[in-house]
């Protein structure tokens, strides 16, 4: 996956409508809404071209900086966001402030589905990694949704997989060890990532998991040790892989195989 945006957004200041089926739909003072752009998510590109280009007048591509809060617990969800390169956190939030994060989201899904008007938001997603996105009004996802057809079975297929990921943290937050939780925490950011290199400090990752900084740099120390990472100050570059997937043993392969299972199904809708 890139970081950049190739024919994703260009300037048009001029009022232009296109006939359905073209690559292309403009707007008014907006940015161009390209069909190339959008296959970076890839729940957009296993849309159906023409139900695709259906959302083309709605969606818009936005940046999406380091820290954004795309909505918070109990705020009304408004808009969905199909992340291109940027990564969401899903995070819940206790009433002290402790927080701890719920799941991950990045090129491969989507944030914010709000099923029902007025429906409100059972956690508070924040942007971690900085990027793009696709924005889109929770009213216009609904009105294609009900239409039936590819949509509703892909997202019904992505939240199945999102489950599954959320599952999986509950679990490996009361029986894993902290290198386990640590190993689980970067490859969930490596797939999501267009490189091995990740730019974290270990303040975030302990705020992230719900533990203490001082267990994390014990934790990163030894994966150092083993040769899995090298980690710099705000930088950690994974060095093995496969290593870190067997030292995070089933609290990273359950939630994996699950999108992995989703791609493929995905491909048939």
């Amino acid at each position: 996956m890139n970081n950049t945006q190739p024919g994703a957004i260009e300037k048009n200041n001029v009022s232009r409508s296109m006939p359905v089926g073209s690559r292309d739909f403009k707007v008014a003072s907006r940015p161009v809404v390209s069909y190339s752009g959008t296959q970076q998510n890839e729940l957009l590109a296993a849309l159906p071209r023409p139900v695709l280009e259906s959302l083309f007048e709605h969606l818009e591509l936005v940046q999406l900086p380091f820290g954004k809060e795309l909505f918070e617990y109990g705020s009304k969800l408004e808009n969905v966001y199909f992340p291109t390169t940027a990564i969401v956190s899903l995070l819940y939030v206790m009433e002290d402030g402790a927080t701890t994060e719920i799941a991950v989201v990045g090129h491969e899904g989507v944030v914010g589905v709000s099923m029902f008007p007025g429906e409100r938001a059972m956690c508070t997603a924040v942007v971690q990694s900085a990027g793009y996105g696709y924005r889109l009004k929770a009213q216009a996802l609904r009105d294609v949704f009900n239409q039936g057809g590819a949509l509703p079975q892909l997202l019904m297929r992505y939240n199945t997989a999102l489950f599954a990921q959320m599952a999986q943290n509950a679990v490996g937050g009361r029986h894993s060890s902290i290198e386990q939780k640590l190993c689980r925490w970067l490859l969930d950011r490596l797939d999501r990532s267009p490189s091995n290199e990740l730019k974290v400090t270990q303040e975030m990752i302990s705020i992230m998991l719900g533990v203490r900084r001082e267990s994390i740099t014990a934790a990163a120390g030894k994966l150092q040790e083993d040769g899995l990472i090298t980690y710099r100050r705000g930088n950690i570059t994974v060095l093995d892989r496969a290593g870190l997937e067997r030292y995070a043993g089933e609290c990273y392969k359950v939630a994996k195989t699950e999108y992995d299972r989703l791609l493929v199904d995905v491909a048939g809708c």
